[in-house]
């Protein structure tokens, strides 16, 4: 029985650490970076102590619940940076952007904000604006992206972006779809030939008196 003790420890605290992730996910996820720790630990169904002692602070918990998101924008600039394609590796970098953001407004304020401290997530902005940079060059010399562009324009898109955290989840994704489609038209150094790609019909947006109505 006494041998046996350590590995069911061990397994407790596995359990114990992904209850307290998914929790996260779906917490952060949902209510951004300023949902307190105490919210994620009601929400995995374990006190306080023990989420701190798999999460000392909030920016490890945070680095490691959107370690997946991170790896999925990494994975966005290095193809779009491969593409042979400027203008294709440009729009679908917008529009993988765009797709992340849209489903986690905690990702979504760690990338925009680079919370205190979050050298990773500071990191991982400037290796996308320096990708978005590289690529507007490229695209430009193609005469696809209009000569105006600058880095500065992404930001611009993505703050506004943020906006869409506030519509209902179900719709969220599919706004951000069409946000991004009409953002890449405006990008476009002239208008496409021939008919546009018809876009999804829009989602229908609930808007209400109070924020805070659930």
């Amino acid at each position: 029985m006494t041998s046996r003790l350590p590995q069911t420890v061990r397994s407790d605290a596995r359990d114990n650490r992904a209850r307290i992730l998914d929790a996260a996910r779906a917490v952060f996820g949902e209510e951004g970076l300023r949902a307190p720790m105490r919210e994620v630990a009601r929400h995995a169904g374990v006190g306080p102590a023990t989420l701190y002692r798999h999460f000392p602070a909030k920016q490890a918990l945070i680095a490691e619940t959107f370690a997946e998101q991170r790896r999925a924008c990494h994975a966005a600039v290095r193809d779009a940076l491969t593409d042979p394609d400027p203008w294709h590796g440009f729009r679908s970098l917008i529009e993988r952007i765009c797709e992340l953001h849209a489903h986690s407004r905690g990702f979504a304020d760690a990338f925009m904000t680079a919370f205190p401290e979050a050298i990773d997530f500071a990191a991982d902005q400037e290796q996308t604006l320096r990708a978005v940079g590289e690529l507007a060059r490229r695209a430009q010399e193609t005469g696809q992206l209009r000569p105006g562009f600058v880095v500065d324009d992404l930001i611009l898109m993505l703050m506004a972006h943020r906006g869409l955290q506030d519509t209902p989840r179900t719709a969220r994704v599919t706004a951000s779809r069409r946000f991004a489609a009409y953002v890449i038209e405006a990008f476009r150094a002239a208008p496409e030939k021939g008919a546009p790609t018809p876009l999804p019909p829009a989602p229908r947006l609930l808007v209400t008196d109070s924020p805070s109505t659930p």
